[in-house]
């Protein structure tokens, strides 16, 4: 319990044993034992990572960047060891393209910002899906209030896939970026990025994804899908809260001017003026969360020790396993049906609300997510007030899926 899974045999993943690595699987909710559904809100933190936390918190806490005494430099070494790391997770091909930010949510909103001061005009364009979570939504919206821009969106099908043709039909002169969710968090529907990339490439388009469901779960590559910017956050991938990275590409960081100003962000400051710091501290100012970046560091490791590939082949034998489960309940019908999907099961019953079955499934200690998920235009394309998500994670297991399915059949007895 608690040790590194680098330890793991690459060629055997015991994920039984894994379980023994979160603590909180060992919980008691309301006399039952915990079954945690709830992993694209946020999964949970194995021991070995809040050890590292802890470590730092004990015996190496000082502020980074900014010192020459011994603790401020092993601080530092610790905190930026992470950016290599993330570097190398995602494949970026320069360590300066990897900035550190809050999570997703500030990743996209510097880019909505920084970008958009620099490259959005009167009369752009700014292409989006239906199916996307509100803070890849949201900061388009005010950037193109302020710059006198459109926001033009790609509908889905009746599955929550593109429809492909109406997104080749936007992609215009007129088009100045396209974000999108590599993964719905709503949905599990897994977008065909690189296609995406490919067709705005095509324009001369930038393509931010917001990858926060993505990279959790599975291997990205952002050179092969050709990116220019790629988001995600820290607590969805087994590392603490308040941190994620965004990865940008070093023409477009270069051009943009600084999102937020302060210490460490500058190079030279004068009452005349003042010149920014190089990549990637042009957009890292003030003291960072400094325990979290680390915290992140360590769910790399752990995570990338068991192998990205073994922990995409477990969910989707979970996923497998629970949708075959669950549409056995009579009534109940899953949003979200795409051909490529992830491990989100998003289900409705036409006559029971979300929230009086997430209200009866935490009665028997099962953590689900029950309304809109941020994303109110996808439940408006399904005509639904919200859904029943489900959410699943590696240490999940089948006994996980059957209380489940179990507790959604209490529950339709019930009402």
């Amino acid at each position: 319990m608690g040790k590194a899974a680098s330890a793991i045999p690459t060629d055997t993943v015991d994920f039984d044993r894994i379980r023994a690595d979160f603590p909180v699987l060992r919980e008691e909710v309301r006399g039952n034992p915990l079954v945690y559904l709830d992993n694209a809100a946020s999964s949970q933190m194995p021991s070995v990572v809040a050890d590292r936390m802890d470590q730092y918190h004990r015996r190496e806490h000082a502020n980074v960047h900014r010192g020459i005494h011994h603790l401020s430099q092993k601080a530092t070494d610790a905190y930026e060891a992470t950016r290599t790391k993330a570097q190398r997770l995602i494949n970026a091909e320069h360590e300066h393209e990897v900035i550190y930010t809050t999570g997703t949510t500030d990743g996209i909103n510097l880019v909505a910002h920084s970008f958009c001061e620099e490259f959005l005009s009167d009369g752009d364009e700014i292409i989006l899906s239906e199916i996307e979570h509100h803070a890849n939504i949201v900061p388009w919206q005010i950037a193109a209030e302020k710059h006198g821009a459109a926001i033009r969106v790609i509908p889905v099908d009746d599955s929550g896939e593109l429809i492909w043709q109406q997104y080749l039909e936007l992609l215009s002169e007129r088009t100045a970026i396209v974000a999108i969710g590599h993964v719905s968090n709503a949905l599990g529907t897994v977008h065909p990025v690189k296609q995406i990339v490919e067709e705005a490439h095509k324009h001369d388009i930038p393509v931010l994804v917001d990858g926060a469901q993505a990279v959790p779960h599975g291997s990205v590559d952002v050179q092969e899908l050709d990116v220019d910017f790629y988001a995600f956050s820290s607590h969805k991938m087994c590392g603490p809260t308040g941190f994620g990275i965004l990865y940008g590409k070093e023409k477009y960081l270069d051009a943009m001017p600084p999102y937020r100003s302060g210490g460490d962000m500058i190079d030279k400051v004068s009452f005349d003026g003042t010149t920014y710091n190089k990549l990637p501290y042009k957009f890292e100012a003030g003291t960072p969360p400094i325990v979290a970046g680390i915290g992140l560091g360590a769910a790399i490791d752990y995570l990338t020790g068991i192998g990205m590939e073994h922990i995409a082949r477990r969910e989707q034998e979970l996923l497998e396993y629970a949708t075959s489960r669950l549409l056995s309940i009579e009534g109940l019908r899953i949003i979200g049906t795409s051909e490529h999907k992830a491990s989100v099961i998003s289900f409705v019953f036409d006559d029971i609300h979300a929230t009086d079955i997430g209200t009866i499934l935490d009665q028997q200690g099962i953590a689900v997510r029950t309304g809109h998920h941020c994303a109110q235009p996808a439940m408006r394309r399904f005509d639904i007030p919200g859904t029943a998500r489900a959410s699943l994670s590696f240490y999940n297991n089948e006994e996980d899926i059957d209380r489940l399915t179990e507790g959604v059949k209490r529950a339709k007895d019930f009402f």
